[in-house]
């Protein structure tokens, strides 16, 4: 018996080491500060926030090669191209509508590119 006892031991002190030891709560915040503080250290929020900077001046760049450059490089091919936003159909003005379909096919194409172009150096 003294062989089975011993087993038993050593297959108490194995399932005591396998056995996860739960994480302790977090502590909880003592005031609005220290809560804010955590709110941003858990959720990244600066990260975000620098996100969101950088892809407003992507758009203000991409925005202005795409009127600046693009549109008036087809308005070389197309005739009246530079008077677009004056188009009506009746009563409707509809060449500023036309000339934003255009900004954002010319957009979205430069976007597509950016994004193909950093995923084939691994920028994800």
């Amino acid at each position: 018996m003294s062989k089975e006892n011993e087993m038993l031991e050593e297959l108490k002190k194995i399932r005591e080491l396998l056995t996860p030891v739960p994480e302790p709560e977090p502590e909880k915040p003592k005031n609005l500060a220290a809560e804010f503080l955590l709110f941003i250290k858990t959720h990244k929020i600066l990260g975000l926030a620098s996100a969101f900077i950088l892809g407003l001046a992507i758009n203000a760049l991409i925005l202005s090669l795409a009127e600046d450059i693009i549109t008036p490089i087809i308005g070389i091919f197309i005739p009246d191209f530079e008077t677009i936003q004056d188009w009506k159909i009746g009563v409707f003005g509809i060449g500023n509508f036309v000339a934003n379909i255009i900004n954002f096919i010319i957009i979205a194409f430069i976007i597509f590119l950016i994004v193909k172009y950093a995923a084939k150096l691994g920028i994800e």
